[in-house]
């Protein structure tokens, strides 16, 4: 079970950022163990098990990303990352353009919320064509998403109109991607259990969502109805 962040977790972050070199993360390899991978760790299954019970159809998986920068692609960076993240998602071996829950913990920040990243261009189409067909639908999703203030909808768009659409569904028409995510300064709720809690309190709000994607990714990407997740 998560038992929270501590203070050295904020401060390996922080050591890491600014003595991004070998020799510094071996003298602090415990500390980033202990204090940043293992807490991460222990949410991420506290998440997973709990989104799992909300869709208890999904065949669904955690990842944890790792602190090593891929030596091929450093461009001039150390090779380390500040960060670390977890997700949930379909164990899918084609899991791009799949709905993807996540929580990102940084130096200066922590973020959680639902992506749907890296969707192929004919996936996003249909979604597209799915809102001219089928507004309704989707209106429904968005009135109940314009009620919160926990999560805001983001990711790129096209500077140019992609077709004709009601005002209220422009914003998510437009989108190249779409994430929709909660992102806050590091605060007193990381030191706490209970930030497993809240994140899958509100991850409940985004289950319609992920519901509807992955629906949308069952019809264009495998060709088939999807059953009620």
């Amino acid at each position: 079970m998560f038992q929270g962040y501590t203070q050295e977790t904020v401060d390996f972050m922080w050591g890491i950022r600014f003595n991004n070199e070998r020799g510094w993360f071996l003298e602090h390899k415990q500390q980033y163990q202990t204090q940043l991978l293992e807490p991460t760790r222990a949410l991420g299954e506290q998440v997973y098990e709990g989104v799992q019970a909300m869709l208890p159809r999904e065949p669904l998986m955690l990842k944890t990303s790792r602190i090593y920068r891929d030596a091929r692609r450093l461009f001039g960076r150390g090779p380390y990352k500040d960060h670390l993240w977890f997700c949930v998602r379909t164990g899918d071996k084609d899991w791009t353009g799949r709905p993807t829950f996540y929580f990102e913990i940084a130096p200066e920040y922590y973020s959680y919320g639902m992506g749907f990243w890296q969707a192929p261009a004919e996936l996003m189409e249909a979604f597209r064509r799915d809102l001219q067909a089928h507004p309704t639908k989707f209106e429904k999703l968005v009135r109940g998403f314009e009620k919160q203030d926990i999560f805001t909808l983001n990711g790129d768009s096209y500077a140019r109109s992609k077709g004709e659409i009601s005002d209220r569904l422009r914003p998510w028409f437009q989108k190249k991607s779409i994430t929709l995510s909660h992102e806050l300064p590091l605060d007193e709720k990381i030191f706490h259990p209970e930030l497993a809690e809240e994140i899958l309190g509100n991850f409940k709000m985004l289950v319609p969502f992920y519901k509807y994607f992955a629906g949308l990714c069952a019809s264009v990407i495998h060709g088939q109805q999807r059953d009620e997740i």
